[in-house]
This record gives structure tokens, sequence and C-alpha cells, in this order.
């Protein structure tokens, strides 16, 4: 993952977190259970559309720099 990637695990990570301990304050019921789950599978749907964002920019770059490569060799000639 990327630096930028990890930092929005981490605030997404942290941003839980603190909901989950605000919720537990007055005590946890099945209500808070529920809310800090679907939080947190939000914040692992979030975090794999990042990577597959991240891994979409890496193949597009990569093809960019190929068909660079390709129509400069076709230019040599």
């Amino acid at each position: 993952m990327s630096d930028m990637s990890d930092l929005k695990q981490g605030a997404r990570d942290a941003k839980t977190d603190l909901k989950d301990a605000w919720r537990k304050s007055d005590g946890e019921s099945l209500g808070d259970k529920v809310a800090t789950g679907t939080d947190r599978a939000k914040d692992k749907v979030a975090d794999a559309g990042d990577e597959l964002h991240e891994g979409a920019d890496r193949a597009s770059r990569d093809a960019s720099y190929e068909q660079g490569r390709a129509d400069e060799m076709s230019r040599s000639r």
C-alpha cells in the first residue's frame, strides 16, 4: 500500500475507534456493537477501494509507459 493509503486507513481506524469509545462511554448495547461492526465493515470496503484504485492507476501508468516505448521504437527505425 502507498503512504497515502496508509494515512487514510489510519484515519479511518482512528475515527472508528473514537466512535466506538464514545458509544461505550455509557455502557455497551447490542446497537452499539452493530454500529461499530458496520463502521469497521465500511472502513474495510473503503480500504479495498483505495487498493483497487491504486492498482488501476499503476496499471494505467505502466501501459502508458509501454505505449510510449513502443512509439519511440517505431519512430527510430
